[in-house]
């Protein structure tokens, strides 16, 4: 009876997960016949517009007339202003999707090639002006499977441009083509790293517990933060030697760099002392609990102030395990946040 219920029970969890991957295929399927037919409407309207003598009083009409008739065959969602949008879709992707007339064959692979978010995503993207940074946050919103809220809140947040912040002109480039590529710890960094989620008002007092347990009660939002590749391992994890015990804040694991990640956390402003301590933290987990085959250990310092100077002077030249960034408490607009990026008065 117990192997009958056993093996009951594997056959059901089989069929379940192929019942929610098929229903998320489903919805993705939906989301992207949709982008792509408000996108091929666009492009109609569009042309149908430069055939016209005088284009924005002509425009104006074509699109009341239109929005009358299709909301009368097919229903809500055919508003003037719906159809605005997808003019303006049409106008903002064109130039990334071939401009020959689309088959339907041809229909099919674009909505495959190009149009994998849904037409939420992309109304929020169309307000993006350059397209470098459209597109940056188009592959990572694919990539890691963002809520239209998340993909609000990295934008919000400036992800494009604190990860441009270390990056030359051609790995910008490289950023706005393919996304982020983790390869080497700088790669992971980001400097400030924003934690409004946590709630915590400017003005309030905290300590380092607190900060340190508002960041376990909201992990899943750190993870998303941090970026690619992050797995939570433990926090306060203690080592001891000499009679002596440590304990690291946090200890993550980047799956992709194939290291341990260690954070330390500081209310005030980042002190020889703070780095030297997780000099020795890194030091201990490369001796003595990485694995031959894995990277060298990383350590990251957040802190409330940062003087980039004393970091510099403290750390070695060549470094690349170490590394010191700034954290937010309360999300700036994005034009103060760009401003405290170039000034990078840490």
């Amino acid at each position: 009876m117990n192997s009958f219920i056993s093996n009951n029970e594997s056959l059901f969890s089989k069929i379940a997960d192929l019942l929610i991957f098929a229903r998320k295929r489903i919805v993705q399927s939906v989301h992207q016949t949709m982008s792509m037919t408000y996108f091929e409407i666009g492009r109609m309207i569009v042309e149908e517009e430069q055939n016209g003598k005088e284009r924005a009083t002509y425009g104006k009409q074509v699109l009341k007339e239109l929005s009358k008739r299709l909301t009368s065959e097919f229903g809500k969602g055919f508003s003037v202003e719906n159809l605005d949008r997808m003019r303006f879709f049409y106008k903002t992707y064109a130039s990334q999707i071939s401009s020959t007339v689309l088959t339907n064959s041809d229909f099919d692979n674009t909505i495959q090639y190009q149009f994998k978010l849904s037409w939420s995503h992309y109304l929020m993207l169309m307000r993006i002006d350059t397209i470098e940074e459209r597109r940056f946050y188009e592959i990572e919103a694919i990539e890691n499977n963002w809520s239209l809220r998340e993909l609000q809140r990295q934008f919000n947040s400036a992800l494009f441009e604190r990860l441009s912040l270390s990056r030359d002109r051609h790995q910008v480039k490289i950023l706005s083509e393919k996304g982020q590529i983790v390869e080497k710890p700088q790669d992971a960094m980001k400097d400030p790293y924003v934690l409004e989620f946590l709630g915590i008002p400017e003005s309030e007092k905290f300590s380092e517990t607190d900060l340190e347990q508002k960041l376990i009660d909201k992990l899943e939002h750190f993870l998303l933060e941090l970026g690619k590749g992050f797995t939570f391992v433990g926090r306060q994890v203690r080592f001891s030697f000499d009679d002596k015990h440590f304990r690291v804040d946090l200890v993550f694991y980047n799956r992709i760099l194939q290291c341990f990640v260690l954070i330390d956390l500081k209310i005030g402003e980042i002190t020889h002392q703070d780095l030297g301590q997780m000099q020795m933290y890194v030091n201990y987990y490369d001796r003595f609990v990485k694995l031959d085959t894995e990277n060298k250990t990383i350590g990251i310092i957040l802190c409330k102030k940062k003087n980039d100077t004393l970091v510099e002077i403290t750390l070695p030249e060549n470094n690349e395990q170490i590394f010191a960034s700034k954290y937010l408490t309360v999300l700036p607009s994005k034009k103060e946040l760009k401003d405290l990026i170039n000034n990078k008065d840490f």
